[in-house]
């Protein structure tokens, strides 16, 4: 990818630059979905926090868990999750937004005192479009999207996913895979929000490209 495909990735609407990464280990839980469904979500973040060499765990101490997959089939169901509104502020009218676009996911993030990512919040309204959608490319497009704090505009038009044509499995892009790596270096920092971080993302690819 060149520097400016990269910084791309995490430009916000109004232009400016916002990049973090998660700075503890990852505790993921999954509720609404049968327990075929529940490893396939786990498998998936561990997939990427494998390739982002970050580690996982069984329990936050602050959160018990600090990584929520929830499903369901109608968003006002959200306000009767209890402790919800403690951990995602003002979902009231978040939810009166999502019900007005027939949104079916959204992402919450919340960031510890360094800026990284502390905790993350995936909501997908199980309509009859996502049933469609295999549960491997459902959960793997989350999980990609949760790792880091990406643009966004960055998968808008292009899926961070492709399919084999030899097998027909899907798998994460290989440039993409490539960008969560390098971001997830030690040498980086783990929140950003100049532009120049994608010329140290670059450089890192170029570095990862050349052995």
């Amino acid at each position: 990818m060149t520097p400016d495909e990269i910084q791309t990735l995490f430009t916000r609407n109004d232009g400016t630059y916002a990049f973090a990464r998660w700075g503890r280990p990852i505790a993921p839980i999954v509720f609404g979905v049968e327990d075929e469904t529940l490893s396939l979500v786990k498998g998936a973040v561990e997939a990427v926090a494998t390739l982002a060499g970050h580690p996982m765990a069984e329990t936050d101490p602050e959160l018990g868990s600090n990584l929520m997959f929830f499903f369901f089939r109608e968003w006002d169901e959200l306000l009767a999750v209890p402790d919800l509104d403690r951990l995602v502020p003002d979902l009231s009218p978040l939810v009166a937004r999502l019900k007005q676009a027939d949104a079916t996911q959204y992402r919450a993030f919340r960031f510890d005192d360094h800026h990284a990512i502390q905790a993350a919040f995936v909501f997908i309204r199980v309509t009859d479009q996502v049933s469609d959608i295999p549960a491997d490319s459902l959960a793997l497009s989350q999980v990609v999207q949760v790792m880091l704090m990406w643009g966004d505009q960055a998968f808008a038009t292009v899926s961070p996913l492709a399919v084999l044509p030899e097998t027909g499995a899907t798998v994460l892009r290989p440039e993409i895979a490539g960008v969560i790596a390098a971001a997830y270096d030690r040498m980086m920092p783990v929140c950003a929000d100049d532009a120049s971080h994608a010329l140290r993302m670059f450089a890192r690819l170029q570095g990862d490209a050349g052995t």
